[in-house]
């Protein structure tokens, strides 16, 4: 089982991702936005969803998060609704590395809550956290399209260097879209953390 713990931040805390998720999951799959910058080309029906919702979290391999907002009042959670989705998966103990992937809600994007997201998984999948040794990674590589330069300079701002790109290599619309290929290594992000 490689249920993830849960990871706090000021603006967003990481659970892992429940059966409760699958309403706003299914949102965030009828979001065509959301999917075009994303270059999801699938199309799921919302038993597909239901049932991702509820093993997605227990799969080898892979740690997946429901972003919920931080804010408390009297000592209880505000909203405990997903705001959006983050994702380590294809992690390779041998090699050290994974992908890294978000997705946030249309509208909680631009907020601060990824970025802060982001932060709080590198620092897990580098570092560990006390409840948590986590995978002590040596390599977080993704991918963003070209036709989402916020993205691109999100994690660019956050230490992901560009490694290449890959031509054509998603459909957008009539024509196509390049995707950036980035990474970030551990000591780079001891670097950009310490």
């Amino acid at each position: 089982m490689t249920r993830g713990p849960v990871l706090h931040g000021e603006l967003v805390r990481l659970r892992p991702i429940e059966p409760r998720d699958a309403d706003r999951l299914w949102e965030a799959v009828q979001d065509p936005e959301g999917m075009r910058l994303t270059g999801t080309t699938t199309t799921f029906t919302r038993e597909q969803i239901d049932k991702w919702a509820a093993v997605v979290s227990d799969r080898e391999g892979r740690f997946d998060w429901a972003i919920v907002p931080a804010a408390v009042r009297d000592g209880i959670p505000v909203s405990d609704e997903l705001i959006g989705e983050i994702v380590l998966n294809d992690i390779d103990p041998r090699a050290r590395s994974a992908n890294l992937r978000l997705q946030m809600l249309p509208n909680y994007r631009g907020r601060g809550y990824g970025r802060e997201a982001i932060e709080e998984v590198l620092r897990f999948a580098f570092v560990g956290v006390p409840e948590h040794p986590g995978p002590r990674l040596h390599r977080v590589g993704l991918d963003v399209l070209s036709i989402n330069p916020r993205a691109k300079a999100l994690y660019a701002s956050l230490g992901f260097r560009e490694e290449g790109r890959l031509r054509d290599v998603y459909p957008d619309g009539d024509g196509w879209s390049d995707a950036y290929v980035m990474s970030l290594l551990e000591d780079e992000y001891s670097d950009t953390a310490g």
